[in-house]
């Protein structure tokens, strides 16, 4: 998720290419070629993690695929790309937690915080909100943890927190490798802003 400009080699070109076709799939497309674009990016994300296994964000990115996965395919089939994005965040945790400014925290935090808990799911409030607070520990002027963490408590009725966070990720540096993320996640921003001036 948040993360600096890459330098130029291969594996580097590859990763924002993932990185790059991530943001045109959730941003701009819609219903069944959503979640089949996300599924061939896997594939993609996938050979990535083979090349070169002990590399974290290798893992990340894998993990965000399939997470983004679950959430455009939806229902019970959500759940095991769910449950394989959470196993590729938490080897991303073991190689590195801080690579890619703690995105392997934020996204962990966000799949607790959106999956069903017990007995369907392994969601939890708890444990993603403690993940989320490590992931602003590691990077806390970022776009995407502040965004995150203030929709975890709006979720759970904090507005005046969420606000706090929110204004933060609106103010937070752009990315100059990642323009269509970054345009993508401030619309989610303001979304959630017109969501707590009704609170």
């Amino acid at each position: 998720m948040s993360r600096p400009c890459l330098a130029g080699n291969s594996s580097d070109s590859q990763l924002l290419s993932i990185q790059r076709q991530w943001a045109h799939i959730n941003y701009e497309l819609e219903g069944d070629s959503k979640a089949d674009a996300f599924k061939a990016l896997i594939v993609e994300a996938e050979a990535l993690v083979k090349a070169a296994p002990e590399n974290a964000a290798n893992h990340i990115w894998l993990g965000i695929v399939q997470s983004s996965t679950a959430g455009a395919e939806g229902g019970l089939g959500a759940l095991k790309y769910a449950k394989a994005a959470r196993k590729n965040l938490e080897q991303a945790l073991r190689l590195d937690e801080t690579a890619l400014q703690g995105s392997a925290l934020t996204s962990l935090g966000v799949l607790y915080h959106k999956v069903p808990g017990w007995p369907i799911g392994f969601g939890s409030d708890k444990k993603a909100q403690q993940l989320l607070a490590k992931a602003l520990e590691i990077n806390p002027g970022g776009l995407d943890p502040n965004y995150f963490y203030a929709e975890y408590l709006f979720d759970n009725g904090k507005y005046a927190e969420a606000r706090n966070y929110l204004l933060i990720a609106q103010n937070a540096q752009p990315r100059p490798d990642r323009p269509l993320a970054d345009s993508g996640r401030q619309q989610e921003v303001a979304l959630l802003w017109q969501k707590l001036e009704s609170k």
